[in-house]
Formats: C-alpha cells, structure tokens, sequence
C-alpha cells in the first residue's frame, strides 16, 4: 500500500515544498522553450509527476547511489532526491536539451546528481558505470522487456531495477526470460492507484542475482526492434 497522503505532505509543507515548488517553476519555464512534459497544470504535475515519482520511495536504501534511464524532465529522480537527500544519483538522458534542463535543476536545487549525456545501452558498456548501482530506475521510457536490457546491466549485483509502470501484468509476463536472461529475478510487483482519478499505477521490483553476461545491452538499437 502506497501511503500517498504522506507523500502529498512532502510536496507541499516545509522545506521540500518550497524546493517542489521551485522544481515546478523551473519545469513551467524550460517547458516553454523545450517539449518536457504535457503536463503543466499545477495540481495534475503535483499528482501524476511528484506523487507517482515519490511512490516508489521505499525500494531506494538509504545512501543508496541510483542511476536513472531516459531522464527526461527528471521523473522519478528529482522528486525522490527532494525528498530523500541521502540519495544520489546519476541521470542517463540521450537529448541534449533535456540535459541541459537537467543541469540547471541540479544547480538551482542543490540535488547530488550528475547528468551524463548519453544513451543507457552505451553507457552500460563503459567500466565507469557497468553494474556500479544500487539501484536503476526509469519510468516512461519503454516496454518492460526492452528497459530491462537498458537499466539491469546499470545495477550491481544485490541491486535493485525499479520500473514505473500503468497496468503491468502483461509486460511483466513478457518480460520474464529477458529478466532472467539478465540476471535478474522479479521481487515483487506494487499496485496502487493514483489520488483524484488519476490512474493506475504498478512498481516492477527487480532483484539483481547475478552478473549480467557481456553479450547485454546488444546496441544498435536491437533492445528495442528485437526484444529479448
């Protein structure tokens, strides 16, 4: 059970209000210039971009050094570092715009993470970060069976991969061999339903048992046109 109410008093009371606040200001202003996100109404971004950000809040240890896939406009890492500054993280986004928006974040908010500009599946390939994480998460980004090809081989092993899903049943089914073929094994999965009809939404837990052979992530863009 998701406990949203506590989550809806983070993003609005006290010092990680006022930093939700900046965060959604600067999300208004850069949006103006570059396609971020949608959503920009003030009540619907609190909900579906804060609150389902901040959901998946229990599956990140304390101190844990994460890695998030596809950035994007910083959903779910820059809610979470808010709210949990022992958290650190590291933000894999391919646009250069949305990095550059990820860096002023950063900046602005004093969050400890570092923005690197490139793609999952290239990154995960390079010593510096192959299976360096305690955790990787992503949302919105792909299927479940090409995203764990992108973020499992990111997370060490013991780690955990975290998906932000809608509905899941069936991509977690799909996903089954590629999570195993990985290395990893599902841990658990966590429904919950977003406040004012907002929709359903599902967490995808992913325990890292094993390293992930070198043949993984393929590149060339066969996680996606060939899914494992």
């Amino acid at each position: 059970m998701i406990d949203t109410e506590k989550y809806a008093a983070c993003i609005a009371e006290g010092e990680t209000g006022q930093k939700f606040a900046a965060f959604y200001a600067l999300l208004c202003k850069w949006n103006e210039k570059f396609n971020l996100t949608r959503i920009t109404e003030e009540k619907e971004c609190r909900v579906k971009h804060f609150l389902d950000s901040l959901a998946g809040e229990a599956y990140f240890p304390a101190g844990a050094s994460c890695a998030e896939v596809g950035s994007g406009a910083g959903f779910p890492s820059v809610p979470l570092m808010i709210a949990r500054p022992d958290l650190s993280f590291t933000l894999f986004e391919s646009v250069a715009k949305k990095c550059a928006f990820l860096e002023c974040v950063v900046k602005e908010l004093g969050l400890n993470a570092a923005v690197v500009n490139a793609r999952a599946e290239e990154a995960a390939r390079k010593e510096l970060y192959r299976e360096k994480f305690d955790v990787c998460c992503a949302r919105a980004v792909a299927r479940l069976n090409t995203l764990a090809e992108y973020c499992l081989p990111l997370v060490k092993k013991g780690g955990l991969f975290v998906a932000y899903k809608g509905r899941a049943e069936e991509e977690t089914q799909e996903a089954a061999r590629a999570i195993s073929l990985l290395g990893g094994k599902l841990a658990g999965t966590d429904a919950y339903t977003l406040p004012d009809g907002e929709g359903e939404r599902t967490l995808v837990a992913v325990r890292k048992e094993k390293n992930t052979p070198a043949a993984y992530p393929r590149g060339r863009g066969k996680e996606r046109s060939r899914p494992l």
